[in-house]
């Protein structure tokens, strides 16, 4: 009797575990890529002087106007010259080809090694959730290519690359991909992509197609991404730009099929040895106790991510502001740095922080967007707990590293600023999402966050 109970036991469980599984049920486990931070100290891009943090700030605030103007349309700095629709890359006035008006985000602070091309060839590029469009720098880079640390990838050499015509409905989808109209090569009727970013930087090539290869035994074989022909601004020395935003030409959308329309990261810190991750595929939510919120579709720019963000805590005590002050469109991005509030919630949050704060250290000038700062450094200072709740319950409980940052020599500052304007957004930026786990499941549409390392 004792055994029969046993083995009925034993079969429940087994039931429940694959019932449990089966939301994250398919043919393909998850992909597990290395990520690390463009400065960090095991990072292969060869930053041995880090961009000043000014610098840093002031890319930051551009990508935040090109967010602003994509959501709401408010006027933000524009690349000035409008590119003609018919053109000629391989002519001989190519090299005055300027770029067109249309805004995306910028360029990312993290990077992963995807191969390309049969044979595979692996190349660093920078992970964006706010790019859809990926691309890399190819030969024979007609008219500009930036130095990388990867040899330029070279279509002529891979078996399976493929370019695409005009008449394509994939060339067609370009205008939703980088907000750009596609182009047609007149010469070769090839289509051309235009990829601008709100920091200035572009990349113009061709739309092609290629097998993608994430580990030896995971690939796509007729991944669409950009052959990019004139490459110039804040790249760095990555060879290019892995998008995963919520639109059909994003990796993710295209591994989809395959693996399933979800993926998650955790971003490691700059000084970490270790380090982070992107896990690809429907079974990279099955991995840690994610709790979820949300994840909100906004009419009018769909291939953002959404949450909503509800409350924010300072050493156990709600901010002083109502529900409807934290309501304005809230994104979660990789590639920005510093999160914005709605500007009521900001004030409340550094009115309380320093009061707490004031009663040990001493006030510092501001520093850029910055303007909550104090005397000291993130390793000697006391540190006030402080969570963000979402919608639903999830929520991140901030370690004083996801919540000072230094600027300086004996300066450090509250990682936060206001998100400001007649056309108000938040981000919820990569300094307060280090070392969380951040899940992003498309397919039942919500976001989740897992505290523990990026182990």
């Amino acid at each position: 009797m004792k055994m029969g109970s046993l083995l009925f036991l034993i079969c429940c469980l087994l039931l429940a575990r694959a019932a449990s599984l089966a939301d994250f049920k398919g043919d393909e486990a998850a992909i597990y890529l290395d990520l690390y931070h463009v400065d960090g100290s095991n990072s292969s891009l060869g930053n041995k002087s880090p961009e000043p943090f000014a610098h840093v700030l002031a890319r930051d605030e551009n990508r935040i106007k090109a967010f602003r103007y994509r959501i709401t349309g408010a006027k933000a700095s524009k690349p000035s010259i409008i590119l003609n629709q018919s053109i000629d890359i391989l002519g001989p006035e190519s090299v005055i080809i300027p770029v067109n008006s249309g805004l995306s985000v910028g360029s990312g602070n993290y990077y992963v090694k995807i191969g390309l091309g049969m044979p595979a060839k692996f190349y660093t590029m920078l992970l964006d959730t706010g790019s859809s469009l990926s691309w890399l720098q190819c030969q024979p880079c007609v008219i500009y290519c930036h130095a990388q640390v990867d040899p330029l990838y070279n279509p002529s050499t891979s078996r399976t690359y493929k370019s695409l015509p005009c008449s394509t409905s994939q060339c067609s989808s370009l205008k939703e991909a980088t907000l750009n109209d596609p182009m047609c090569e007149f010469r070769t009727g090839k289509c051309v992509y235009t990829a601008s970013y709100g920091d200035s930087s572009y990349s113009i090539g061709y739309l092609i197609q290629d097998s993608l290869s994430l580990s030896p035994s995971k690939t796509l074989p007729s991944f669409l991404y950009g052959c990019g022909q004139d490459n110039e601004g804040l790249f760095g020395r990555a060879a290019g730009i892995v998008g995963l935003a919520r639109q059909s030409l994003s990796m993710i959308s295209q591994l989809s099929s395959k693996y399933g329309n979800a993926f998650s990261y955790c971003l490691p810190t700059e000084t970490s040895t270790a380090s982070g991750f992107l896990s690809l595929g429907r079974a990279s939510l099955a991995a840690s106790a994610f709790r979820f919120t949300p994840m909100i579709t906004e009419s009018r720019e769909k291939s953002l991510y959404f949450l909503r963000l509800g409350a924010i805590s300072l050493a156990g005590k709600p901010l002083a502001v109502t529900a409807t002050q934290y309501r304005v469109p809230t994104i979660i991005d990789s590639g920005t740095v510093i999160s914005r509030l709605p500007s009521s919630v900001y004030a409340a949050l550094k009115q309380a922080f320093v009061k707490i704060m004031s009663r040990k250290y001493a006030k510092a000038p501001g520093y850029s967007i910055l303007d909550t700062c104090f005397k000291g450094s993130l390793k000697t200072m006391s540190v006030p707990r402080m969570r963000l709740v979402f919608q639903g319950g999830a929520d991140l409980a901030l370690t004083p590293a996801n919540i000072l940052i230094d600027v300086g020599k004996g300066t450090t500052c509250l990682a936060f600023a206001s998100g400001s304007g007649d056309n108000e957004i938040a981000v919820i930026g990569n300094h307060q999402q280090k070392t969380f786990k951040v899940a992003y499941d498309v397919t039942n549409a919500r976001i989740g966050f897992a505290a523990g390392g990026c182990q």
